[in-house]
């Protein structure tokens, strides 16, 4: 035979798996490596996405619970019954603030919204594509159920402040209406929805109610009980069916831990899946995974508990005085102001000067080491930032680095788009294009998806504030096709 070339045998491509396992020490500093460009999850510089206690302790018995409860499956309740008892624990504790019914624990808001939504079709069955009414503020998950679940978004306008407009919700009832929403508050701008009047409206015309409250669910009641006045907004309100809350939110758990709840049970079980129709497993799921670690469900049941009811009612008034004084500071910043009156610790801010721009603020920002995440423009609501603030938000700092963006991007004046740029993607044949052709597209605007680092997003929010949502959405979807291609 004749002798090996080295040649013959070229070097396995970086994604294929090492013949022989790696040690666990060069894994998990590949790991670090990997992390040094993510946004921190301490220390409050990043105003969206994380929640912190500064409570280190909690931290850290939240992540041995989750390890303790990593391999256990909830897949089969009988099989490990831990998950149940946890589960119950859970559930009753939430229902206990936000007035009673029963429910699923769940991976997140988008999975509870998703299971309110299916209750609500299997419970009323209607001719035709069942309706959901939602108001304009309210959550894209409630879209996705949608899409997902062959079922149609009615969107309802809201008022000045923001708040969904109960007349336009009456007169958006159909018969083909399975389900009417509410914000309590509504994450764009930290506004509740006026619950009771659109609660008492669905209820009369005999459609479910339900409430989004998975961002303000585990903050409206600690600040209710430190006394500050928090409207009706959970499953006492006459009319209200449903409700979600987040227990990675403000609940300070780590991700993957969301409640939904339901005031009467019947409607709770129309969320459940069976299936009979094969010869394995009985199968019987009551979210829309089957197999799941169940690590969260110990993290949260051990985060609320070390918490407590005291720590909880501290981490919300500490967050809502943040927030007050988060707006009073953007009161003494020329060109800024807030959206709305925030209920809760969310704050958007927009600008009032056409040479300041929210984009270009939040990429002077991240040059300076914080993340404002930037919202575009809709229904004439204009283009913003969203500031989610915590119970260890250190608002002087933030402030101080708000106003520094803004002064710099006024120097630097809005983002130079080139001409008729937007126009010419909102008429682009996207399928004519691959994952590299529209990686090469975005890098001609500034966005090198290989390069790593901080991306300056002002041009490209700006060119997407521009285009019509249907045009975003196709243009987002692209953008992570190349992102993981």
């Amino acid at each position: 035979m004749p002798a090996e070339h080295p040649s013959d045998h070229p070097p396995a491509p970086a994604a294929a798996l090492p013949e022989a396992g790696r040690a666990p020490g060069e894994l998990l500093a590949e790991l670090a490596r990997l992390r040094d460009a993510d946004l921190p999850v301490r220390g409050g510089q990043v105003t969206a996405y994380v929640y912190d206690t500064g409570r280190e302790a909690v931290h850290d018995l939240a992540a041995t619970a989750y390890l303790e409860m990593l391999e256990v499956n909830c897949l089969d309740p009988t099989a490990f019954p831990s998950i149940v008892a946890l589960e119950r624990r859970i559930v009753a504790a939430v229902a206990d603030k936000l007035g009673g019914g029963s429910g699923v624990f769940t991976s997140g808001g988008t999975e509870s919204i998703m299971l309110a939504v299916k209750s609500a079709r299997d419970a009323r069955p209607v001719n035709g594509k069942p309706q959901i009414v939602l108001p304009a503020t309210g959550h894209p998950a409630f879209h996705k159920a949608a899409h997902y679940l062959g079922m149609e978004v009615v969107q309802v306008p809201v008022d000045a402040s923001f708040r969904a407009d109960p007349a336009a919700t009456a007169a958006a009832l159909t018969p083909r209406t399975v389900l009417v929403v509410v914000s309590a508050p509504s994450y764009p701008h930290g506004v509740m929805d006026p619950v009771p009047e659109i609660a008492s409206i669905a209820a009369s015309a005999g459609v479910p109610c339900h409430v989004d409250a998975c961002v303000g669910g585990w903050v409206l009641p600690w600040l209710r009980d430190a006394g500050r006045d928090v409207p009706p907004f959970d499953l006492s309100v006459p009319g209200v069916t449903s409700l979600s809350c987040d227990l990675h939110k403000y609940g300070y758990s780590p991700k993957g831990a969301s409640v939904v709840l339901y005031a009467d049970e019947a409607l709770r079980r129309r969320a459940y899946f069976a299936a009979a129709e094969w010869p394995g497993y009985t199968v019987i799921n009551a979210t829309v995974q089957s197999s799941k670690s169940a690590g969260p469900l110990g993290a949260a049941w051990a985060t609320l508990n070390a918490i407590g009811a005291q720590g909880y009612r501290d981490l919300a008034e500490n967050a809502m005085k943040a927030a007050e004084r988060l707006i009073a500071g953007v009161a003494d910043i020329p060109g800024l102001r807030v959206l709305g009156e925030p209920v809760a610790p969310l704050v958007a801010v927009a600008s009032t000067d056409p040479a300041l721009d929210v984009f270009v603020i939040a990429d002077e920002a991240r040059s300076r080491g914080w993340f404002f995440q930037p919202q575009l423009s809709y229904r004439g609501i204009p283009p913003n930032l969203h500031f989610t603030l915590t119970g260890v938000s250190d608002i002087e700092p933030l402030l101080a680095a708000l106003a520094d963006s803004a002064k710099a991007a006024r120097g630097a004046g809005p983002p130079d788009v080139p001409s008729g740029l937007a126009d010419a993607l909102a008429d682009l044949d996207l399928d004519s294009l691959d994952d590299a052709g529209f990686a090469g597209l975005l890098a001609s605007v500034g966005v090198d998806l290989a390069g790593g680092g901080e991306p300056e997003m002002a041009v490209v929010n700006t060119i997407l504030d521009a285009l019509p949502p249907a045009t975003r959405e196709a243009l987002l979807i692209r953008f992570l096709s190349a992102l993981y291609a």
